[in-house]
């Protein structure tokens, strides 16, 4: 209904028209306050009690202020800027916001016998947390346009097409009804993303990435000594980095039904090769550095799907590769505890061990990859 207002009609020059507010939100934490007025007035201090201006004993500031270039007007509102921008109240569960100017739109002098309409850009952030409610991220948001600058239209928004806007007309100075914030447009503490994301990546491996946690058994298989194990997870850890990040920021990419098939046959390779080997050489560390790119796309598909706050994009991103070298250092370790008692006798270890389940992990990764090809 606000929409059929008469808001959008052009006024004439010596009636104030209210403002349109707009709000909106975005993911990585900030909130763009946009606020089309009458900038003239607002500079000149005429009251908006005064229907017509002309009535105001500001009358004459307003009307010189009126004839002003673009520019020039721009220059009378750095002058008292400060003092504007500090009347508007954008609050966080009670908690007045700091609003930072941003830039400012004015239209070239037209019809003098209309109001000239000037477009504010502000910019305020969403606490992560307030002192006074136990440290927790803000739930609430409120907006109060100054009493003596008139009636306000205010919609608040998310910046998602299309906008579902969230309308108050609003009059005489009134604080807007509580507008609830969508938690996931709500910046968390880094600790909390850290963990968080930490806590994912590890999961991805265990318990949830058997392909991955087969692939990182097969490197520890051929060798258990550390400096060749070293070697491997390294080249290993260093490619599926790399792959991960330029995924997610879009630099590459590769279908899925591409990236899923060639992981199952980097699982078949490794354990090919732990039978006919009997150690690391610097082929093998090539051959799983080029392996693990091929991976670090298949986390990438994983950390899509479960999504990453534009707030904390690098942090989580970050973290969820944390997340997931814990769990392969993990099955190593696990690995490790499971055979040390073997290792003194090197035959009979590889033997009982490495050739048996090196062929059992090549014969998994060959029956996934028909799996992930043809059904």
């Amino acid at each position: 209904m606000l929409s059929l207002l008469p808001l959008t009609q052009m006024a004439e020059a010596h009636q104030l028209r209210p403002a349109i507010v707009n709000l909106e939100f975005t993911q990585n934490g900030s909130v763009k306050v946009h606020i089309q007025t009458n900038l003239e007035s607002l500079i000149a201090g005429v009251d908006s009690n005064h229907d017509d201006t002309d009535d105001s004993p500001q009358a004459e500031r307003y009307n010189q202020l009126r004839g002003l270039s673009s520019e020039q007007l721009k220059n009378e509102f750095d002058l008292v800027a400060e003092s504007i921008i500090s009347q508007f109240n954008l609050a966080f569960d009670s908690v007045k916001s700091d609003l930072s100017f941003v830039k400012l739109d004015i239209p070239d002098v037209g019809n003098l016998n209309k109001s000239r309409l000037s477009e504010l850009h502000l910019l305020a952030f969403i606490p992560q947390t307030h002192e006074q409610i136990d440290q927790s991220p803000a739930q609430h948001v409120t907006w109060q346009y100054p009493q003596n600058f008139g009636n306000n239209v205010a919609h608040f928004y998310y910046d998602k097409t299309p906008k579902e806007k969230t309308s108050h007309w609003l009059t005489r100075g009134t604080i807007s009804p509580q507008f609830k914030l969508n938690t996931t447009y709500i910046p968390k503490p880094f600790t909390q993303v850290a963990v968080e994301y930490t806590v994912l990546g590890f999961e991805h491996i265990v318990p949830k990435g058997i392909d991955h946690i087969l692939f990182v058994l097969g490197l520890f298989l051929l060798s258990v000594r550390l400096r060749p194990l070293l070697l491997q997870v390294t080249a290993f850890t260093l490619a599926h980095s790399i792959t991960l990040g330029l995924t997610i920021y879009g630099v590459i990419s590769l279908s899925p039904s591409v990236v899923e098939p060639l992981i199952a046959l980097s699982i078949v390779a490794v354990g090919i090769e732990n039978i006919f080997a009997k150690e690391v050489k610097a082929r093998r560390v090539v051959v799983v550095f080029l392996f693990g790119l091929l991976h670090g796309m298949g986390f990438a598909g994983v950390l899509s799907e479960l999504g990453l706050p534009e707030s904390d994009f690098a942090t989580a991103l970050l973290f969820f590769n944390v997340g997931v070298e814990v769990g392969q250092l993990s099955v190593i370790a696990v690995s490790f505890l499971s055979v040390f008692w073997l290792l003194k006798n090197q035959q009979r270890y590889r033997q009982w061990v490495v050739i048996p389940v090196s062929a059992l992990i090549s014969m998994v990764g060959l029956f996934w990859t028909y799996q992930r090809l043809f059904l």
